[in-house]
């Protein structure tokens, strides 16, 4: 059936054991460089998609993202982006539905390509906003978009093959997004039988201060 989901309502949280293991310093910087996930959040607004940006530090639109927080999944992380930077309530799906992988000064990537080492992607997962709130972090003024602003917002100031990246994200959320919804319009209007091979839609709740206390009393805001 539907993709599981993680309701951003903060009322449980739970505890992940991340089991040791002993790894070189090189390796370990490398997997905390790749840990980046993204809050792709959206709204339908009289039948029509609409997605939330913010603002980097450099004035730039880009969806509200940033590192995986060591005892969070890669959704709660983005659960957790979503809400201080854009002050999003909703509901997270669980499993990630595309990546992109950031730009990159022009050194860091002739190096990167010299040493045959794969630049790091940012995970993206969608999120149904409910309700907004005052973001916690200063500056990011979330706004609304429809899908075509939303592109050419995400495309301005950037070269065009990150540009492109960032449009095809929109692109796949809104397919995404339509599939859900014939599928759900779909079993609504199905007689309901059990299937036995599919699997329940499941919600989690994520109580948000408790996440913040997993991560540390306070994390240093980001340019996105």
């Amino acid at each position: 059936m539907g993709a599981s989901r993680l309701t951003i309502a903060w009322s449980q949280v739970r505890t992940f054991q991340v089991s040791a293991k002993f790894v070189r310093l090189a390796e370990l910087r490398k997997l905390k460089e790749c840990e980046q996930v993204a809050a792709v959040c959206y709204r339908l607004r009289g039948g029509v998609i609409e997605f939330l940006l913010v603002r980097t530090g450099k004035g730039r639109w880009i969806f509200p993202k940033g590192r995986v927080e060591p005892g969070l999944t890669h959704a709660q992380a983005a659960a957790l982006e979503a809400f201080e930077e854009a002050g999003v309530h909703g509901r997270m799906e669980e499993a990630s539905f595309t990546r992109y992988v950031p730009s990159r000064r022009n050194e860091a990537r002739n190096s990167a390509a010299r040493s045959g080492e794969k630049e790091p992607a940012v995970i993206a997962y969608l999120c149904e906003v409910l309700r907004l709130v005052a973001p916690q972090e200063p500056d990011r003024n979330p706004t609304w978009f429809s899908a075509d602003k939303a592109k050419r917002r995400l495309e301005a100031g950037r070269t065009p093959e990150f540009g492109a990246q960032l449009a095809r994200v929109v692109d796949r959320a809104v397919a995404h997004i339509q599939r859900s919804r014939r599928r759900t319009s779909s079993a609504m209007r199905a007689p309901q039988v059990r299937n036995p091979q599919a699997r329940d839609q499941k919600v989690q709740f994520i109580d948000i201060a408790r996440v913040r206390q997993a991560v540390g009393p306070a994390r240093n805001p980001r340019a996105g």
